[in-house]
């Protein structure tokens, strides 16, 4: 009888891009939503909220890439700094390295002689790969890639940014902030629950977090652009 394969899905893969998403809709929707709230607050008409809304969306989303790509990058290069000095060291101090891993193993509940062991075969068979695991921590599917980051903190920004600027769009005149923060909670409460239901974390929890953020931000924008439109 075939013996079948018991294969569960873990959401830890996707923490890279699924934070760069998440960060980039979210950044996207409040800084558009309230940058739109703070000119109309401030007796802006319809083109000249659309001019800043877009304005907004596009040095944002370029703004995200190039921050997303430089952060992700030195992150990265620090794993990859690490993964080469760890190379070093298994190539001068052998032994050494066995024992670290051995000791790795021993505080993970193995007695001695099992540790050693498992630590003699993972050296025959991968030491490198091993050690970066076990002592840096560090796994092939979750370490840090900047193009991947870069792209999709653009691309969800853009997409968020865009939400915003087409609620700012369909709201009347007579109740366009209204109408925008309402709207704007709307999203960010729908994006938190998406973006903890993917990573599999309570949804209320994630959905609360962002929304009253992004009403915190809204809320301070509208009064800054209602001062300065009284005293322009």
């Amino acid at each position: 009888m075939p013996i079948r394969t018991h294969r569960e899905t873990h959401r830890g893969e996707r923490i890279g891009w699924l934070r760069a998403a998440v960060l980039g809709a979210q950044d996207g929707i409040v800084s558009t939503a309230s940058l739109v709230i703070g000119v109309v607050a401030a007796n802006a008409d319809r083109s000249q909220m659309l001019v800043a809304g877009t304005a907004a969306l596009v040095a944002g989303a370029m703004s995200m890439a190039a921050g997303e790509f430089g952060s992700v990058s030195s992150q990265r290069d620090t794993e990859l700094a690490d993964i080469a000095r760890e190379k070093r060291e298994l190539a001068r101090f052998p032994e050494h390295e066995m024992e670290e891993l051995t000791e790795i193993y021993q505080e993970r509940g193995l007695d001695r002689s099992l540790a050693r062991s498992v630590a003699e075969a993972l050296m025959e068979t991968d030491p490198l790969g091993s050690h970066v695991r076990d002592e840096l921590g560090i796994h092939p599917n979750t370490m840090a890639r900047p193009v991947q980051a870069a792209a999709v903190s653009a691309v969800s920004f853009a997409l968020g940014s865009l939400l915003a600027l087409l609620a700012a769009l369909v709201a009347p005149a007579s109740a366009r902030i209204e109408v925008i923060a309402v709207i704007t909670l709307v999203l960010l409460a729908v994006l938190g629950t998406v973006g903890a239901r993917l990573g599999g974390a309570p949804p209320v929890r994630a959905a609360i977090r962002i929304t009253v953020g992004g009403g915190l931000a809204m809320g301070v924008t509208a009064l800054i652009g209602a001062l300065v439109g009284t005293v322009v």
